[in-house]
């Protein structure tokens, strides 16, 4: 039975199973899981529940129809109908939304994204945030910024032309394109499309096959392909580094001796 914890008055909800998957589950469906400060709170305050912890795994999930439409539209409205000068909205753009989906981008364990609604703008970003995504067959995935007037912000001039190269991603905001499942795969923009008959079986699948690995392992290696090296000769170098930690962990050992015995590892994340 997995452990639930809720942040922000249930806006967030954290869930641990005993395989060590933590879902962090948005949980406005009525707002379409927008990203209030209410709601990016809560994302933080998970997270920092799940740091430092036993956690091998962390799922990022949309209650109702929407996985996250991005920023929250309200609040937009209600500071042109203010006298709110622009700099609290840019400050809640760069300190709350962009500093929820760094922190989500930078967290210690491998994360995916259970996209089976729409994302859209900040939201989009959140899912690409996580290292990997997986889309259901009739989600949508869009860096919408245009149609309200906006440029890009919480990290999609980032997040985005690392995907897809820096031509396509300037087409994307340009014109705002609504990416099918099947063509946010094509272009690298998510991990995985995939049909509705599918989806809870495969991302099960995928989610156990990354929570049942070397947890240490696993989270060296993110931290490794993240440091972004500016040659081959100083990957190599921290990578050598880093690998003589991993090589006191006892999943390690367990590794070399399922190896030998010929059988499967039974890895404890250790």
């Amino acid at each position: 039975m997995a452990d639930v914890t809720e942040f922000s008055d249930g806006i967030v909800r954290l869930e641990r199973d005993d395989d060590g998957v933590a879902t962090i589950r948005l949980n406005n469906p009525d707002k379409r899981n927008a990203l209030s400060v209410a709601m990016t709170d809560g994302i933080e305050a998970a997270l920092d529940d799940i740091e430092g912890g036993d956690t091998r795994c962390v799922v990022v999930e949309g209650a109702g129809p929407a996985f996250c439409a991005g920023g929250d539209i309200s609040s937009m409205l209600e500071r042109q109908d203010s006298d709110a000068p622009v700099d609290h909205a840019v400050r809640h753009v760069i300190q709350d939304i962009g500093r929820c989906v760094k922190r989500l981008y930078e967290c210690e364990f491998p994360t995916v994204a259970r996209v089976d609604g729409a994302a859209f703008g900040a939201g989009a970003n959140l899912a690409i945030a996580c290292d990997v995504t997986a889309l259901h067959e009739d989600a949508q995935i869009g860096f919408g910024f245009r149609e309200v007037g906006l440029a890009v912000d919480s990290g999609t001039s980032y997040l985005l032309p690392k995907l897809v190269g820096e031509n396509v991603a300037k087409e994307l905001v340009y014109t705002e394109e609504l990416l099918s499942a099947e063509r946010a795969e094509e272009l690298g923009v998510v991990n995985h499309a995939v049909p509705d008959d599918q989806f809870d079986a495969k991302f099960s699948m995928l989610v156990d096959r990354i929570a049942s690995g070397p947890t240490v392992a696993l989270r060296t290696s993110k931290r490794l392909i993240r440091s972004e090296f500016a040659t081959l000769g100083e990957a190599i170098e921290h990578e050598a580094g880093a690998q003589a930690a991993v090589l006191e962990s006892e999943d390690h050992t367990e590794g070399v001796d399922a190896f030998t015995d010929k059988r499967q590892p039974e890895f404890e994340g250790r």
